[in-house]
């Protein structure tokens, strides 16, 4: 065991590296990346300076155990900010939109046209051809406002 800590060389770091990187597309969860990336990095060290093999493993030790922070700080620098808030939620995108109405809300449903979609809306008794504005969105159904 001692002789093979004993012969860690530069090729074996990186090799060890590419194969965890590796590992993380079979089994995803940006844990084994990291190690992969901490062996990765002794390698490209050890091209620099040759360091004996105590140093290596207590230098994948300290990547390793620092990458966790850094993952941490990276993942949790804009919590909460989505760059589209509406992706699979188009009828919330709509609301708060003026449209006219293409037939008339008669018992509380009517048809209105946006964009190349036709919506069912709910609402007030309009006739067809009047503004409305949508206020609430509930799936398919979309709820309107007179303007």
């Amino acid at each position: 065991m001692a002789d093979m800590f004993v012969t860690l060389g530069t090729w074996n770091w990186l090799i060890v590296g590419v194969l965890l990187m590796g590992l993380e597309l079979l089994a995803p969860g940006v844990f084994m990346f990291w190690l992969g990336l901490a062996a990765f990095l002794v390698g490209l060290l050890s091209f620099v300076v040759t360091p004996s093999w105590q140093l290596q493993l207590l230098l994948f030790a300290a990547f390793a155990a620092a990458a966790v922070p850094i993952w941490r700080r990276v993942a949790r620098q804009k919590p909460g900010t989505n760059p589209n808030p509406f992706l699979n939620k188009r009828s919330d995108a709509l609301v708060g939109r003026v449209c006219t109405l293409e037939k008339p809300i008669v018992d509380g449903e009517g048809i209105v046209r946006i964009d190349d979609t036709v919506w069912r809306v709910a609402g007030p008794d309009t006739p067809a051809g009047s503004k409305v504005k949508i206020v609430q969105a509930d799936g398919a159904s979309l709820t309107v406002a007179a303007v």
